[in-house]
């Protein structure tokens, strides 16, 4: 089941959204609202899973709201009257961007993608926790906990796992580890090295500052970082 919330300054939109949310037995309409500044206070305050979100509204628009949700993380669906926004919303890794009138035939498009999206989550979620590697550390095979992992850097034939108390090399290529590392959490950064989003500490200049430790970020992968970053 997924918490669903309209998001639109148009009570006609927001009745024709309502109607389609209600045809679907997965989807759970929370609320309804018709400016982003409202939809905001309900997302921080209550389990919202998706968004059918307006992107013109006056004051905040829904590009704006996106932006500033911070660690909250649901999946959206834009839909608007203008074609012009498209780019742009896609870049914020939208699930879809239905232009209005919204139809029956597009809705359940969309929706199916947003599940998609939705049931992905779910699982990281459920793995993040206990996900965990088994590494050659010397003659000594350890298990190592995939969330203790700040950073992997490539020294020649090995690969140096960090964590915070130390560090474990293994025999191994960095495109090797890479494979065995979740994308939802892991991004590479550089030829030699691939870093946990969520374990950086600052960014100064092109370098990421992880555990008082500093690692380059090259300019071929510096607009991935940027789209993976919560940014205000």
């Amino acid at each position: 089941m997924m918490n669903c919330l309209v998001i639109d300054d148009n009570i006609i939109a927001r009745t024709t959204l309502k109607q389609l949310v209600k045809q679907d037995k997965e989807l759970v309409l929370v609320g309804e609202c018709e400016n982003a500044m409202d939809a905001y206070r309900k997302i921080m305050d209550e389990q919202v899973d998706l968004l059918l979100l307006d992107i013109e509204m006056d004051g905040m628009t829904g590009i704006e709201l996106v932006k500033s949700l911070g660690t909250k993380n649901p999946v959206i669906i834009f839909t608007t009257s203008k074609k012009e926004y498209a780019a742009e919303a896609f870049e914020l890794n939208v699930a879809d961007y239905i232009t209005k009138p919204v139809t029956p035939a597009r809705f359940l498009q969309a929706i199916e993608k947003a599940r998609e999206i939705f049931r992905s989550k779910k699982q990281e979620v459920r793995m993040e926790d206990d996900s965990f590697l088994f590494i050659r550390d010397s003659n000594i095979v350890r298990r190592l906990k995939i969330g203790d992992i700040l950073y992997a850097e490539a020294m020649g034939d090995y690969v140096k796992l960090y964590t915070l108390e130390k560090f474990y090399s293994v025999h191994a290529s960095l495109k090797d580890v890479e494979s065995k590392l979740p994308e939802s959490k892991f991004l590479r950064v550089h030829r030699s090295f691939i870093i946990q989003v969520g374990k950086i500490d600052t960014i100064e200049g092109g370098t990421l500052i992880i555990n008082r430790k500093m690692v380059p970020v090259a300019d071929t992968y510096r607009a991935a970082l940027n789209r993976r970053l919560n940014m205000l």
